[in-house]
């Protein structure tokens, strides 16, 4: 029993520990996923291990401090995301918003034939925009005939190779593009949404490739860390919304907020888990909405399972610039500019390399 409470616990150390390296292999990375988890197992073995003595030697007290400082290191990054900490996104204090939209996000997954229930789902929440992630042509020609007609606006690529996209709309688009950012068959939109009150504001749509098995994460870092620039580049009131594949706490989304200056909603509210729906236990927030200080919450929810294994968000904003300097925005120092210039790089070149076997193979 000793023997396996220290090798758990180093283990789970180890898996603390790992994420430091700032690395793009997919095993390191995919540990910046259950941080809350390791610190619930870790806390676990380290109290079990106490219940079984009344006396430690030396070498005992200094592995258990090793163990607390693992603990508290992953409670660090989680901590942000409950009602513990400060808000980070404000919410309205209008009673009647002039200026409010709904934005409803959902990975529909491409397996999933449930076209039915997401389209029940979409009406009973009757966003004013919908951002569908994963739709190839079989979701398009079930949802096209409901949804073309409820939403007038719409930018649409569906693919066959999980990174499908649409975008469906009541607001009026212009300027809408399908750009392909790091990798050939990886779109990511771009669009200006006109609000009730005539003002505009730009909306990047992404969903870039999470870590998995002999994939690592260079495309996913380089195409977050280029739309941020791209939104402090424009100026304008933006938002950057979809399955970005990554947690709220990880590194690589705290440089996108630092480069970027968008809020992230969770911060001083909860989780938010949208994946897996079908695990409970094993839940992390994947699916995302950051937005520019610009912009004030009116709501946050998690929606319904309707058969796919990401939960849909839904959102209400409402535009007040005229209140934006009221919220504390992230920012980006020398240090951060330069390691997100150096990810982009990586991920370019990393990029490139996946569209030539692609091309070879093709």
């Amino acid at each position: 029993m000793e023997t396996t409470l220290v090798i758990l616990g180093f283990l789970f150390t180890l898996f603390s520990f790992l994420p430091f390296l700032k690395v793009p292999w997919w095993w390191v990375r995919v540990l910046d996923f259950p941080r809350l988890h390791v610190a619930v197992l870790l806390t676990i073995v380290t109290a079990a291990y106490c219940l079984q003595y009344s006396q430690w030697t030396i070498t005992e007290i200094a592995m258990l401090a090793l163990w607390i400082i693992a603990i508290l290191n992953q409670v660090r990054y989680i901590y942000h995301f409950t009602p513990l900490a400060k808000v980070e996104a404000l919410r309205t204090e209008k009673q009647q918003p002039a200026n409010a939209f709904t934005m409803m996000i959902a990975n529909v997954r491409m397996v999933n034939k449930k076209y039915q229930a997401f389209m029940e789902l979409v009406l009973q929440e009757d966003p004013d925009i919908l951002v569908m992630n994963e739709p190839d042509e079989a979701w398009h020609q079930n949802v096209r005939k409901e949804f073309d007609t409820r939403f007038p606006y719409h930018i649409k690529k569906p693919l066959d190779n999980t990174y499908g996209m649409m975008l469906y709309s009541k607001l009026k688009l212009t300027g809408s593009e399908v750009r392909f950012l790091v990798e050939d068959k990886i779109p990511s939109f771009y669009t200006q949404v006109e609000l009730p009150g005539g003002k505009r504001f730009e909306l990047y749509t992404v969903h870039p490739q999470p870590p998995r098995l002999l994939k690592d994460t260079e495309t996913r870092e380089a195409e977050l860390l280029l739309v941020a620039k791209m939104v402090k580049k424009t100026g304008r009131p933006s938002i950057v919304a979809g399955d970005l594949n990554d947690v709220a706490w990880s590194r690589t989304t705290k440089l996108f907020k630092q480069i970027s200056g968008l809020l992230d909603p969770r911060v001083g509210r909860g989780f938010y888990n949208t994946y897996n729906a079908f695990v409970p236990l094993f839940r992390y927030p994947l699916d995302h909405v950051f937005y520019d200080p610009s912009f004030r919450l009116l709501g946050l929810r998690l929606l319904d399972k309707f058969g796919s294994d990401h939960l849909p968000i839904i959102i209400s904003l409402n535009y007040e610039p005229e209140r934006e300097d009221e919220q504390d925005v992230p920012v980006a120092d020398a240090e951060d500019y330069q390691e997100a210039n150096e990810l982009i790089q990586e991920g370019l070149e990393k990029g490139e390399e996946r569209n030539e076997k692609k091309q070879n193979k093709g």
